[in-house]
């Protein structure tokens, strides 16, 4: 599959692994329009690549995200009339996606399948820290910090302090967002609060991302991304749907030639050879 040249981005696919780096720097990774329409067409193709199993999302240099580039506040509330609404060239709110919750560097996790892992990096703040929330499995370097800076240059914090108060205690998750730019949150209380669930030193945090990848795709990928689904589309349901839901995700990849070979294996006493279908 050939992918795209990308200016705000860099891809790189290995041994069934997609790796997504945020690339500017500069900027200290700052989410740009332009940065979130290469984001969208990098995951779309992700998700249809039948070589990729697992993502990767980390970034260059000393963040992970620093959030939306306030540079381009001024300038895009020009354009659209509201800071937020992304409109990608089309009509303002013609299209039933403007209508969703601000995408920016959050991969499109509710209609895809395939996991993600983020590996922070550094400084998360603002839109990075959906990255962070949306994620399959989070870890983080020994380096890593947390913010919501919204309060302090004058915008509520919308989905980001919503899905935050999701992932962490609420009370806790409202205190950074209260006290936007002026408290961190470091890599070890995030581990503790289960933010991210590893922290490694900062030279080992690539190398402990594909590690984890790698383990996860000696499993069966359909099963992976059903087991996904399951967990993912469930947390907004009852809990006797949330079940059905999942059940119906097994059932269906029990149909599959990978569930047949599974226990073949087992019983063989030798290693899977999954072929996703």
């Amino acid at each position: 599959m050939a992918y795209s040249s990308y200016d705000t981005i860099l891809f790189e696919k290995r041994n069934r692994i997609a790796t997504v780096t945020l690339n500017r720097p500069d900027r200290l990774n700052a989410v740009s329009e332009e940065m979130t329409v290469e984001l969208l067409d990098v995951f779309t193709e992700i998700e249809k690549d039948e070589e990729v199993w697992t993502i990767i999302v980390t970034g260059a240099g000393r963040a992970l995200c620093s959030g939306a580039d306030v540079a381009k506040v001024p300038e895009a509330g020009k354009e659209v009339g509201l800071f937020g609404v992304q409109t990608r060239g089309e009509p303002y709110l013609g299209t039933f996606w403007q209508w969703e919750p601000p995408s920016e560097a959050t991969p499109p996790f509710r209609q895809m399948a395939k996991p993600i892992i983020c590996a922070v990096n550094g400084i998360c703040a603002g839109a990075g820290l959906d990255l962070v929330t949306t994620c399959d499995i989070a870890i983080a370097s020994d380096k890593a910090s947390f913010m919501d800076p919204h309060v302090s240059i004058g915008l509520a914090s919308g989905r980001e302090a919503v899905r935050m108060a999701r992932v962490i205690p609420m009370n806790i998750a409202m205190r950074m967002m209260l006290m936007g730019k002026h408290e961190r949150m470091g890599a070890e209380r995030a581990y503790q609060l289960g933010l991210v669930s590893e922290v490694v030193p900062h030279d080992e945090l690539m190398a402990r991302a594909r590690e984890i990848a790698e383990t996860v795709n000696k499993n069966a990928p359909l099963a992976v991304r059903g087991t996904r689904l399951g967990i993912r589309n469930g947390m907004s349901l009852p809990l006797a749907e949330a079940e059905l839901l999942a059940e119906s995700y097994r059932l269906r990849v029990a149909m599959s030639q990978d569930a047949r070979e599974g226990p073949i294996a087992f019983n063989e006493k030798r290693d899977p050879e999954w072929k996703v279908t």
